[in-house]
């Protein structure tokens, strides 16, 4: 493994911190915990780290593998990635619900997606609603779950048939169609802006999600239109009929920009602690620093992803940074570091990594994001497909740098309330101890963390939030502790107890 005894794990050394700790006695029968002062090492505390992929349904890319299968398989297929993010402590999913204005789950908005069931608003049969079975087989392996939605394409050439519940049956005066066949909603009109976030107010009000993911389509890219302008005439005459004066490319950004914010607060007034992220093309503009070259999404797509990001108009912002590191014009970390100089309201920056890069290359971009001169680090794998096929990556991964699980950093602006500490027991059986726990609040907690010591040795287990109890061997066990997280990352005081072993 190439270039991993580099500066950046001395970066990574330079991180640890230490804890205060309250402890406790309790005997080897079952008996609560009191809490006293104990000397000695004090805990490791699991890194804070975002381990996402992302899971694209448009075009049947990654989930369900087909359209049309069975409920039954397309349960046991999403059962199969979510195992394996769970065995190779990722702590989260990104998966898309909404790829043509259409939706993979239940809704009265939009009809039920092509890339279910091979029919644009057939249900599934016998009826389920997958997002609703996403949530709850994710969180029950302590995966959080972000549903992906593009706000503006009304339709893949990929979806094969429109549905007269489509947008572009329904609101053809919102649609364009694109010279490769592409259907468009048109962002600068208020009718698109109003309809797409009734699309997510709509999700984010039904469903127990983590967070709210829009990626890289906004304007789409010129080639889908066979380099012509996006064809808005219509709307950019009656802007300056009612006497406009911006520009048409400071028109169209504007439009884009009134419909982050929109969202983002809209999102909050809801639900406060679901997240919101976008995934932009990974470079704002060339010569942004100096070195780089390459498209210019500000120009071309009319995102202005760097003031979104200055403004905090969302949680976490995660830059398509698909490059090499040696690629000198579009360099991965000098496109890190030129990101996080423009991270001035501290959000949550998880680039997005092309994992077909290979082995060696992707394990040091995650080295790289590690080092980061950020108070939260982590990121976006595209896609989880390519994960799953390539056996030497994944090993690499999970022997490397994600070898400890690690628990999602938590999110100060939207909450900094602790969960109160779980009330531990412990039951003494045979050359074991059963560590057990309950909770005032169960409902509020997303994660628990299992602290003990052997020797001088501390370790830790993460629990998912059905867990109540852990078994570890008795030999040479001389402290435990167990800690709640909530939904936004916060952990419950730690307090630690002789086991009296």
């Amino acid at each position: 493994m190439k270039s991993l005894s580099s500066p950046f794990n001395k970066s990574i050394l330079a991180l640890s911190l230490g804890l205060l700790c309250l402890f406790a006695a309790c005997s080897t029968k079952k008996k609560a915990i009191k809490t006293v002062v104990l000397p000695g090492e004090q805990p490791i505390h699991p890194a804070r780290e975002f381990r996402a992929a992302w899971v694209a349904s448009v075009a049947n890319i990654n989930w369900p593998s087909k359209p049309g299968l069975s409920t039954q398989q397309q349960q046991k297929e999403a059962i199969t990635l979510l195992d394996f993010l769970q065995r190779n402590n990722f702590n989260a999913v990104i998966l898309q619900v909404r790829p043509q204005a259409d939706a993979l789950y239940k809704s009265d908005l939009e009809p039920w997606s092509y890339f279910l069931t091979g029919k644009q608003g057939k249900a599934p049969n016998p009826y389920y609603d997958p997002l609703q079975f996403w949530i709850e087989a994710a969180h029950n392996r302590g995966l959080e779950l972000h549903v992906w939605l593009n706000p503006y394409r009304a339709y893949h050439t990929s979806g094969k048939g429109l549905s007269e519940q489509s947008v572009v049956k329904k609101h053809p005066e919102l649609v364009v169609k694109l010279k490769d066949g592409q259907y468009w909603m048109d962002p600068s009109k208020k009718g698109t802006q109003d309809y797409s976030a009734a699309v997510v107010k709509d999700i984010v009000k039904r469903y127990d999600i983590d967070g709210v993911h829009f990626d890289d389509y906004f304007y789409p890219y010129e080639s889908y239109n066979g380099g012509a302008d996006f064809p808005d005439n219509d709307s950019w005459t009656a802007y300056q009929k009612s006497g406009g004066k911006l520009s048409r490319a400071d028109w169209r950004r504007q439009g884009v920009n009134t419909f982050v914010e929109r969202i983002y607060k809209e999102i909050k007034a809801e639900k406060k602690y679901v997240k919101f992220g976008i995934s932009p093309f990974g470079i704002w503009r060339p010569g942004f620093p100096a070195s780089i070259q390459g498209m210019d999404q500000y120009d071309k797509l009319y995102a202005d992803a760097k003031l979104w990001l200055n403004k905090g108009w969302l949680d976490y912002f995660t830059p398509q940074l698909y490059w090499r590191i040696n690629d000198i014009p579009h360099s991965f970390p000098v496109l890190l570091d030129w990101w996080a100089g423009e991270n001035t309201q501290n959000r949550h920056l998880w680039p997005g990594l092309n994992v077909d890069l290979g082995a060696d290359e992707v394990i040091n971009q995650i080295m790289i994001t590690k080092a980061t001169p950020s108070k939260s680090t982590g990121a976006v794998h595209w896609s989880i497909g390519s994960l799953v096929k390539n056996e030497k990556l994944i090993n690499g991964i999970f022997n490397g740098p994600y070898q400890k699980e690690a628990l999602v950093p938590a999110s100060p602006w939207l909450d900094q309330s602790v969960p109160a500490a779980p009330v531990v027991e412990t039951t003494s059986q045979q050359t074991q101890l059963k560590i057990s726990w309950t909770h005032p609040k169960e409902n509020e907690v997303f994660k628990w963390v299992v602290y003990y010591q052997y020797g001088t040795k501390w370790g830790y287990t993460i629990l998912n939030r059905n867990d109540r109890f852990l078994v570890k061997p008795k030999a040479g066990l001389k402290r435990i502790a167990v800690t709640a997280v909530g939904r936004t990352g916060n952990e419950s005081l730690l307090k630690e107890t002789l086991t009296g072993l």
